[in-house]
């Protein structure tokens, strides 16, 4: 109960206000990364060859995760891009 209490404390909201980024998907890659860095230093401290490797699996699951929360937020940059692009042409054009 304390835990799920916890983590209502610390829920983000969407300002839905995103342009190059979204602050969403960078506070998900933040937290991944957090936990690929326990599960490494918990995967060095553990003796176990079970245990182990199967946080070795969980440590590459959550990279690939990264990669992919990576490769959204690229493609949200490069979206952005291309829409600044095209309504600042419009821009220019209209100053004929």
């Amino acid at each position: 109960m304390e835990n799920n209490e916890d983590m209502k404390s610390k829920e983000i909201n969407c300002l839905h206000a995103c342009k190059n980024t979204c602050a969403m998907l960078n506070e998900a890659l933040r937290k991944e990364a957090s936990i690929v860095r326990f599960y490494e230093s918990i995967s060095d401290e553990c003796n176990y060859p079970q245990v182990r490797n199967f946080i070795q699996e969980l440590i590459e699951e959550k990279r690939n995760g990264i990669l992919q929360i990576i490769q959204k937020l690229n493609e949200l940059h490069a979206h952005s891009q291309t829409t600044d692009g095209i309504i600042s042409s419009f821009n220019s054009d209209s100053s004929y």
